[in-house]
């Protein structure tokens, strides 16, 4: 079932007959011939026509197609949620940047898409756990100690080292702390900088996002794995799965037999774990912490990432298409007088979260990022979407709520309220039957975006709703209130039981994004 492009073939349509057909041993128009037989017996069914070599053309009872509008105002926020996935424990990891700068552009969307795409799930039954990974050690948190201590110091920034405003604003909070710490052997200084400000740089990030309104169920620290062996305990689990051997002093993990296309070091001759044994005891921890499907958003950066942590998932036993899934996100460019905008005058050398959320705002950053497949590179302009016109997208879906609140709000400084009943059947109009179907198509344009992981068809399908609520609210005959003067008839009433439940669902679907929904503009 679904519904036609033109409104002309009705208000369904189905290939059934053509599918069907061979396997019942009659041909596809005798097949829709006896199914619009049946059809047409049914409560609420007004017509169904057979078109071509067997398409089923349905049209409903205006009553019927009235009642999409009770259900969504009885649903409320819920309206729109299912039980799809229910049963399914996911845990859901994005951004996850190790803290030695503010949360870049790429970041970011992630930070957005992955938001959205966790509360998407809930409303489709999962129960999910978000999760940010990071690490406070290693040869980045290294370079970024350094950087610290330089800036303090008043010196160059090393060569491989951070630059950026924020690294003086933190060399200047840590020195305050620490007055004596310039004094200090450059090993035990390095050390100061390197504690205090990962601790300074993630309170920020951690600031920053939740100023998106992003906030993680979990902050995982690598350290954490470290500490309790964790990795040794992987690398013995995969060991006793057959899958690892010994070579030129190093210890290996035989990925090539999954697909890999090279096989993985585990342990290097020095003795020292490698990131990817860290990959693979993170993992282990998240499915026994009784996770059983592994979500990981990574940047475009890690495309060789997939294959090796698939094989590593194989290597334990799990089938990676059921438990492990890694999506990889594209770049993001900003544009301003249509020129890029490069570069932050805080970070210095990247475009950060704060910067964004600066010049276009929070709601219209979150819709921005989550409007599109997150498989392909976007640009956006700045200059669009801070205009208050039907051009900047997030403006107009958010101004046909706020249009909506404006009429609910007349209609009660006249005395006018819903009430408890409304007759569905005289919702009768083509525009008022046009929003029905698309008020109807909510639930599944959400199980469908959660099942494939693309917060995007909800932002698509609000600016569709948006504007055919618009087209309705502004046919010439359809008033919604009575005029001044003239008394509201049953006709009235059930038109705001229709604008109410438009008014829920694009509240619901910008829930779904973190887009707040305004009662004026």
């Amino acid at each position: 079932m679904e519904r036609p492009r033109n409104p002309e073939h009705g208000d369904y349509a189905s290939t059934l007959a053509l599918q069907l057909a061979k396997k019942a041993g009659t041909n596809p128009r005798d097949l829709a011939t006896a199914i619009a037989d049946k059809l047409t017996q049914q409560p609420g069914i007004k017509s169904v026509e057979i078109a071509g070599p067997g398409f089923l053309n349905i049209r409903l009872e205006a009553a019927v197609a009235g009642e999409v509008a009770r259900q969504v105002v009885t649903a409320g926020e819920t309206y729109g949620h299912s039980t799809a996935m229910s049963g399914q424990n996911i845990n859901l990891e994005f951004v996850s940047a190790n803290p030695t700068g503010p949360v870049h552009l790429g970041g970011t969307r992630w930070a957005a898409v992955g938001d959205a795409l966790a509360r998407l799930l809930r409303a489709a039954g999962a129960a999910v756990t978000t999760e940010y990974y990071f690490n406070d050690a290693g040869s980045q948190i290294d370079r970024f100690a350094r950087s610290l201590l330089a800036a303090a110091r008043g010196e160059p920034i090393p060569e491989d080292g951070y630059g950026g405003q924020y690294i003086s604003d933190i060399a200047a909070q840590i020195v305050t702390a620490h007055p004596d710490v310039l004094s200090l052997p450059d090993d035990e200084a390095q050390e100061v900088f390197r504690t205090a400000g990962v601790e300074l740089m993630f309170a920020e990030i951690k600031s920053s996002l939740a100023r998106f309104g992003v906030t993680f169920d979990v902050y995982f620290n690598e350290k954490d794995l470290h500490e309790r062996g964790a990795l040794a305990a992987a690398v013995e689990r995969l060991r006793a799965q057959g899958h690892v051997y010994e070579a030129d002093g190093a210890v290996w993990l035989r990925t090539t037999d999954f697909g890999d296309d090279r096989d993985r070091v585990l342990v290097r001759g020095t003795g020292e774990m490698t990131y990817f044994a860290a990959d693979c005891a993170y993992y282990l921890d998240k499915r026994g912490r009784g996770f059983d499907r592994v979500v990981i958003m990574l940047g475009a950066d890690h495309h060789g990432y997939v294959g090796r942590m698939r094989a590593m998932a194989a290597c334990f036993g799990d089938n990676p298409d059921r438990t492990l899934e890694i999506r990889i996100g594209q770049m993001v460019n900003l544009v301003r007088d249509g020129a890029p905008v490069r570069m932050s005058k805080r970070a210095g050398t990247v475009v950060t979260l704060e910067d964004l959320v600066d010049a276009i705002g929070v709601d219209a950053a979150r819709y921005a990022l989550a409007r599109y497949s997150a498989d392909s590179p976007i640009d956006i302009d700045l200059d669009l979407w801070t205009r208050a016109t039907d051009e900047n997208p997030v403006h107009y879906v958010r101004y046909a709520h706020a249009r909506i609140c404006s009429v609910l709000r007349n209609a009660a400084e006249l005395g006018l309220t819903r009430g408890e009943d409304f007759d569905p059947s005289l919702l009768s109009h083509e525009r008022e039957g046009d929003l029905l179907r698309a008020l109807a198509e909510f639930p599944s344009v959400v199980a469908t975006a959660a099942e494939l992981r693309e917060p995007h068809r909800v932002a698509r399908y609000l600016e569709a709703l948006a504007g055919t609520f618009h087209k309705f609210y502004d046919t010439k005959g359809l008033r919604v209130l009575p005029r001044s003067g003239e008394p509201a008839t049953d006709v009235n009433r059930a038109r705001l039981w229709l604008v109410e439940a438009s008014r829920i669902v694009l509240a619901n679907g910008l829930g779904l994004l973190g887009v707040s929904a305004p009662e004026r503009m």
